[in-house]
């Protein structure tokens, strides 16, 4: 307890009543309200004066003078009460308490002693480890070195140091797969979950035994030229008129039809023969099974008479040739014959595995011949279904009808389709409320390799989508969602440009290694020199695909099959009309323009190369013997090495072999000449070497220095 300073001026008159009620000590005036122990005010010396009690005469301890003096007047609660209740100045500084008169505390009275509160320093508690349920990442398919290392709260160099440890070098923006990042989570106790969306998981889950596959009705596919006779071919076979219903009797939706032959079913496609329609044949002979090309016997071969072909070769669908228009006078179909041998197709009377059939679609002459080669060809594949499943197929065209909704045709290729199925077609889902067959009847199911219309989908499906049937609306709308929504994120994304330069990257991923190329020149003569030429180019484990060839300028369809197979557009003294141009763009196809023709073979021939694996041969440097080690802290052990054979190199890697046999290889920390740094150390020369991560060095060790380097093949 500490005697009070110098009152205000200006003090209330409870205080002054209480102020007088204390004794007063000269030469201090009011601010002290009790003198200390001992203080004497006629002693100016303030000495002590000992006066013995008679209690504690003749005792070991006497009792002071001050201690007998009586104890402190204590106001009235009133003044109390009022000195409690009046106004307070600011707070006294702590630096002004030296000024103070001090107590002596053994004056003071326990029980009076105003206690100091101490504030005691708390330690920082460390920050729990999260729970084991709650040490999980979810991952969505994949995830970043950078977002990964956020989500496990480390440094990104520590997670991709142990990704190098596991044999797998990364940057820190690379993106990690859902295995790795798994392996990787698991060295740093952390459990990663896959939230990805499965397709697999809302669909029908099916153990089917290959016993329950049974023979299903052929696809076949009516393919040629603009006005050859598809149509009329399958109006005869099918006895009805549909060429009629034909805008200027050329057909301009693909169709499917279905007959009877022998007691079997066939189904065909009839797809357009005219070049803007391109798209739409590719993709009826990816969905055939047996691609019938019709030939008009008085026109020949036309141009896209040899895109049939090569779309029908690049899908490895087999193929019969329909001679047809066999009935008119002067006609020699050995001429046709001829002429298809030009682009590979031999028939059978020449050897070949080809059938040819001459028939007239006019009169029907040939057409029980040509199912008869259909009913053969069939029987030869033996093409198999199990119509004890849920169904699935290919949206053959759709379209929106006033008071019937979204229509769709399909074709089944595997199950039986049921009235009531819910069915999810690309982003379109719905329940099959109607289903009708190729004539306009109402059906309940239809099994394998049949073609019926539907009614009862949300929306109009794109035309080649893959439909399937599913167990729920949930699992329905579910599909539906997630197909749109990864829709929606290619749309936006940069779509992947087939070029010459990451061929090597895609062919990586595929099992068979082929370059595939579209080559269009200005005349039929460089077509044939350039087919020649690139016939000849002979790499071992890579093929050359010519999927077409023609001549004029570089036009769309072209564009188009080249996107549907991943190929390369070549052309030598054409360009690409406007319309090719913009196709290329959108579909993401490489076109190479080309006047001299060995540019054109050279660069194909790098292209292939590239397309093999590159040897990885290893460039011997140079050689050091270990003569001494030193111990430096926080760096290592360094060797003190002298260069023997060759030289030692700082960027290059290095091998520790011990008596013969490789006991660490990998690169050096440090290469030093006495105290410089260098890049290079010559033969007969000492230096100090540093190896990353090993200290395990010893005397009479050597350090050899090589590179990897990948040669091409050629």
């Amino acid at each position: 307890m500490t005697a009070g300073a110098a009152a205000p001026s200006t003090r209330s008159e409870s205080a002054d009543r209480l102020s007088d009620t204390l004794p007063r000590v000269t030469g201090l005036g009011k601010a002290v309200i009790r003198p200390p122990p001992g203080y004497d005010p006629s002693d100016p010396l303030g000495k002590r004066k000992k006066k013995e009690a008679p209690e504690h005469q003749g005792g070991s301890a006497s009792r002071p003078a001050w201690s007998s003096m009586p104890p402190p007047k204590v106001p009235p609660k009133s003044l109390r009460d009022d000195r409690r209740d009046r106004p307070r100045g600011k707070p006294r500084r702590k630096g002004r308490r030296s000024g103070r008169i001090e107590m002596i505390m053994d004056d003071v009275r326990v029980d009076t002693r105003r206690r100091r509160r101490t504030r005691r320093s708390a330690q920082k508690k460390a920050s729990p480890q999260p729970k084991a349920q709650k040490r999980r990442i979810q991952v969505d398919q994949s995830i970043s070195v950078a977002q990964l290392a956020h989500e496990m709260s480390v440094k990104a160099s520590q997670l991709i140091k142990e990704l190098i440890g596991l044999g797998q070098p990364a940057t820190i923006n690379e993106v990690l797969d859902f295995e790795t990042a798994k392996l990787v989570a698991s060295a740093f106790e952390y459990d990663i979950v896959d939230v990805a969306f499965h397709e697999q998981q809302h669909m029908i889950q099916l153990d089917e035994d290959n016993d329950q596959r049974e023979i299903r009705p052929v696809i076949v596919t009516i393919m040629g030229h603009v006005d050859h006779g598809k149509t009329t071919l399958l109006d005869k076979i099918r006895r009805t008129n549909v060429v009629a219903g034909e805008a200027g009797g050329i057909t301009q939706h693909i169709s499917a039809y279905q007959v009877e032959h022998d007691g079997d079913l066939i189904t065909f496609i009839d797809t357009p023969g005219h070049a803007a329609f391109t798209e739409m044949r590719a993709r009826g002979a990816n969905l055939t099974d047996i691609v019938v090309l019709v030939v008009a016997a008085d026109d020949g071969v036309m141009p896209q008479t040899i895109e049939c072909i090569n779309h029908t070769r690049a899908a490895n669908v087999p193929m019969i040739v329909a001679v047809n228009k066999c009935d008119k006078p002067g006609v020699k179909p050995e001429i046709i014959r001829q002429r298809i041998m030009e682009h590979g197709l031999v028939p059978e009377e020449y050897g070949g595995d080809t059938q040819v059939v001459d028939i007239s679609a006019l009169t029907g002459e040939g057409i029980p011949d040509l199912l008869d080669a259909i009913k053969l060809q069939a029987e030869l594949y033996e093409f198999k279904a199990n119509s004890n499943r849920h169904a699935e197929g290919i949206v053959l065209e759709a379209r929106l009808e006033r008071g019937r909704g979204p229509v769709a045709v399909l074709v089944l290729k595997d199950g039986t389709l049921k009235r009531g199925d819910r069915i999810v077609a690309g982003t379109a889902f719905g329940r099959v409320r109607a289903m009708m067959d190729f004539n306009g009847r109402s059906i309940k199911k239809a099994g394998p390799s049949t073609p019926v219309e539907i009614m009862g989908l949300n929306e109009v499906p794109t035309a080649g989508d893959i439909f399937t049937v599913v167990g729920s609306d949930k699992d329905a709308k579910a599909l539906s969602l997630h197909r749109a929504e990864e829709a929606r994120k290619q749309a936006f994304g940069k779509r992947h440009k087939v070029t010459l330069e990451d061929l090597f990257q895609r062919a990586g991923e595929q099992e068979t290694r082929t370059l595939n190329l579209v080559v269009k020149a200005d005349v039929h003569g460089t077509v044939g020199a350039i087919e020649s030429a690139l016939g000849e180019l002979e790499v071992e484990g890579v093929s050359l695909k010519i999927l077409h060839s023609g001549v004029g300028a570089i036009s769309e369809s072209d564009i188009t099959l080249a996107g549907a197979y991943g190929a390369v557009v070549i052309g030598f003294n054409v360009r690409p009309d406007p319309k090719a141009r913009k196709a290329a763009e959108q579909q993401g196809v490489d076109i190479r323009k080309y006047r001299v023709i060995y540019e054109l073979v050279d660069e194909v021939e790098r292209a292939m190369t590239g397309l093999l694996e590159p040897i990885i041969q290893e460039k011997y440097f140079g050689t050091a013997e270990v003569r001494d080690t030193f111990s430096i802290p926080k760096v290592g052990t360094i060797a003190g090495c002298y260069v023997s054979d060759g030289r030692v190199a700082r960027n290059a890697r290095v091998r520790l072999t011990r008596d013969g046999t490789i006991v660490w290889e990998g690169r050096m920390s440090s290469l030093r000449r006495f105290k410089d740094d260098v890049r290079e150390v010559q033969k007969g020369l000492e230096c100090g070497i540093g190896l990353d991560g090993f200290n395990d060095v010893k005397i009479g060790d050597s350090i050899e220095c090589f590179n990897l380097e990948k040669i091409a093949r050629g």
